[in-house]
Parts: structure tokens; C-alpha cells; sequence
């Protein structure tokens, strides 16, 4: 496989369906995968959070969630093939559970939404590919007591909606407990979207890289910080890689 070097991290160059086709691969061969997912957003983040940083490097494989990821690689010499946004992904993964036989773990959101998400996704495809699932709402003492219901319900895959950097540091944190799930990666507000509890943007506005601007519009009191002054933080920084390359 081959990577491009942003920040110090290797990004895969991979397309949907690689990844999809990686995925199945894993499960069949019984490995362990765990993937996460960079934007504009963690990019920012992980420059002060040495914490996200080592998490990340940790990671089996890290892909790009976002436009300006690709938008990034293209002005830095080294282009991706395109955007495989996570919400994306676990869709296309729930679709192989139901196709190979395969069973997910849902945990995240609030009890309400996790439990729409599950019923929808039996509806659509069939319960037999639902191995488990909770709430994102935890303390520490409950951490060794949700590893058990994970790794008991027999999952081949666990998706994770409790936003980042939350999600990613239960990973890295429980790491060798969890290496009997083929597949694991963080799915941030995904669970929100498909249970119907919040709207994606229009594909128009995802194909021009505008989705945060809907979601700003949605939530504008908790994501004004993030994209108004991250994304000028994302920009300065790709500026001065730029400039380290010339």
C-alpha cells in the first residue's frame, strides 16, 4: 500500500472500494485492523494533543475524511485518489455484514439514537448482522465492563460514535483487549445521521467540500469553533508544510 506523509502520518492512498475489499480481508484471515480517520479538524487537533498524535501513529491505517484532506495532498505534491468519508465506509461495511455473514457492534450516541440505528439497520438488512450494541454515555469504571460486552458479543467489526478525540483514546487505551475484533474504527455523529436524528448535506455540498458548512448551520453554537477558526488553523498549517517542501 502506499502512503502520503502529512504531518508526520502516513495516509493511505486507497479508494472506497480497497478499503471495503481490505476489510473483508482482515475478517476473513482473522487479523486485526483498526482504521481512523483524519480531517481538517484532528489535523489541528493533534498538533497540541500529543495524546491524538501517538494514538494516531498507533492506528493499523489511516485514511482521509474530508475534502480538505485530498484538497491538502493535491497542493502538497501528492495527490489521493479520493475522500472515503467514515460515515461512508461503516454504510458500505454494514452492506458487507449482511452480504458475507458478518456481525457489528454499535457503540455511541445516546440510548435513544444507537437504538434507532440498530433497528434500522435490522429493518434494512436483518438482525442477524447486529452482534451488540450501548450507549457513548460512560464513566472509567465502566471502561473494563464494556471491553467484556465487546469482546464477548463475538463482533467481527465495532463501529464507535463518541466523537473524537473520545473515541480514538478508548481504542488506543484498550488496544491489546480489543484484538479479537477484525475491524474497528471511530465513526464520530454517523449514528445521528442514519438513525434520522440529523441530516447530511446535500451531495452537491459534500462534492464541493461544503458538508461542514451544513453542518455548522445545524449545530452553530458547538461547531462554530471547529470550522471557523479550525479551518484557518488547517490552512496556515498546510501553508507552512508547503513552504518546508520548496
Amino acid at each position: 500500500m502506499k502512503y502520503f506523509s502529512f504531518f508526520s502520518l502516513p495516509v493511505a492512498v486507497i479508494t472506497m472500494k480497497e478499503m471495503i475489499d481490505l476489510v473483508d480481508d482482515s475478517i476473513q484471515k482473522k487479523e486485526h485492523l483498526w482504521y481512523i480517520d483524519i480531517n481538517a479538524s484532528k489535523a489541528v487537533d493533534m498538533q497540541s494533543d500529543e495524546n491524538l498524535f501517538n494514538c494516531m501513529k498507533s492506528c493499523d491505517i489511516i485514511g482521509a475524511d474530508g475534502k480538505s484532506i485530498i484538497w491538502a495532498s493535491r497542493f502538497l505534491g501528492n495527490p489521493l485518489p479520493e475522500r472515503i468519508a467514515g460515515i461512508d465506509i461503516m454504510e458500505n461495511l454494514v452492506l458487507l455484514a449482511h452480504q458475507k455473514g458478518y456481525k457489528c457492534f454499535f457503540f455511541g450516541a445516546t440510548k435513544e439514537i444507537v437504538q434507532k440505528l440498530v433497528d434500522t439497520y435490522s429493518t434494512k438488512y436483518s438482525p442477524n448482522i447486529i452482534a451488540g450494541y450501548r450507549n457513548g454515555y460512560f464513566n472509567q469504571k465502566d471502561e473494563e465492563e464494556i471491553i467484556e460486552q465487546i469482546v464477548n458479543s463475538k463482533a467481527n467489526m465495532l463501529f464507535i460514535a463518541t466523537g473524537s478525540p473520545k473515541q480514538e483514546m478508548f481504542v488506543y487505551n484498550h488496544k491489546s483487549k480489543l484484538t479479537a475484533i477484525n475491524y474497528i474504527m471511530g465513526v464520530g455523529g454517523s449514528f445521528d445521521v442514519i438513525s434520522g436524528f440529523r441530516k447530511r448535506a446535500p451531495l452537491w455540498m459534500q462534492r464541493m467540500g461544503l458538508e461542514w458548512v451544513a453542518r455548522l448551520i445545524q449545530e452553530p453554537r458547538r461547531m462554530w469553533r471547529r470550522y471557523l477558526i479550525g479551518n484557518f488553523q488547517f490552512l496556515k498549517l498546510v501553508l507552512n508544510e508547503k513552504s518546508k517542501k520548496q
